[in-house]
């Protein structure tokens, strides 16, 4: 019997070398996209159980909506306002839908919130979010900007911490007892306006937005933040705020004063807290 004889054997062999190295990468890839494909799904659904039943959820939103001025002038003889808008915001947390007992799970050890984002209609004014005295709620007063855009909250374990306690910096009881208070002001939005001589009155509410000429479509606005929140297990929770304010509502308008709202949080799981994988 003849034997065969190949020629171009060196090509032959590089043929097979390259043959070789694309079958193994073509079963890496299945291999991988596979198993990519079963973590994607074990991720998911270990993400789904440990959210199965909300440990924190927002329950209420409270939103009072006003105006007011800071008045720059000489002898505060109001000519020369700085005309703002202000939003009182309570966020009350439930933390016994699911756990009735107050354990270490439900119990807050740190609170946080950051990714403060603000978009008004129009660019008018210097808006911005930060802690709010729940004191000082429906009332006007000016706030810092919140340092490097985030708030961090005291936590209150004890009765002899709230004693104690100062509550113009940003305060939050462990057993989610107290709202959580932030302020909204958009300073500025109007500046220099100086008082008619022949106006008898001049109310330092919504009104006062009218009488500049503020357009409250254009300063109304959508507010986005995230709270975060650890319990005591170590575990961590958030939940991704977004407020729309509508400041020439149908039901009313800051023309009249004020506007004061209670938005419903009952349906609908769009207000849990996320369980964040460990």
């Amino acid at each position: 019997m003849k034997k065969i004889k190949i020629k171009h054997e060196k090509l032959l062999l590089a043929v097979l070398i390259i043959l070789l190295i694309l079958s193994i990468l073509g079963y890496a890839y299945i291999f991988y996209t596979s198993y990519a494909r079963d973590e994607f799904f074990q991720t998911s659904l270990k993400i789904a159980n440990q959210n199965q039943n909300s440990v924190f959820r927002i329950s209420r939103i409270l939103l009072y909506s006003s105006g007011n001025a800071i008045d720059n002038s000489y002898n505060k003889s109001l000519q020369n306002l700085s005309i703002c808008q202000y939003t009182d915001i309570a966020l009350t947390i439930d933390n016994t839908s699911y756990i009735s007992d107050l354990t270490t799970t439900n119990t807050v050890k740190e609170l946080y919130i950051d990714n403060i984002e603000i978009t008004t209609n129009a660019q008018k004014g210097s808006p911005y979010l930060n802690y709010k005295d729940l004191n000082s709620f429906a009332t006007f007063k000016l706030l810092d900007v919140p340092e490097n855009g985030r708030i961090d909250f005291n936590i209150i374990h004890t009765n002899e911490q709230n004693e104690s306690a100062d509550y113009s910096t940003p305060t939050f009881y462990a057993d989610c007892s107290n709202p959580i208070s932030l302020g909204y002001i958009n300073r500025d939005i109007v500046e220099n306006f100086s008082v008619d001589d022949q106006v008898n009155s001049l109310s330092f509410n919504g009104k006062l937005l009218g009488q500049a000429g503020v357009n409250l479509d254009e300063i109304s606005y959508v507010l986005n933040f995230d709270i975060h929140i650890k319990n005591y297990d170590d575990d961590n929770f958030t939940y991704h705020a977004t407020i729309n304010v509508n400041l020439n509502d149908s039901d009313g308008t800051l023309n009249s004063g004020y506007l004061y709202e209670s938005r419903n949080t009952t349906t609908g799981n769009e207000y849990d807290f996320f369980k964040e994988i460990n």
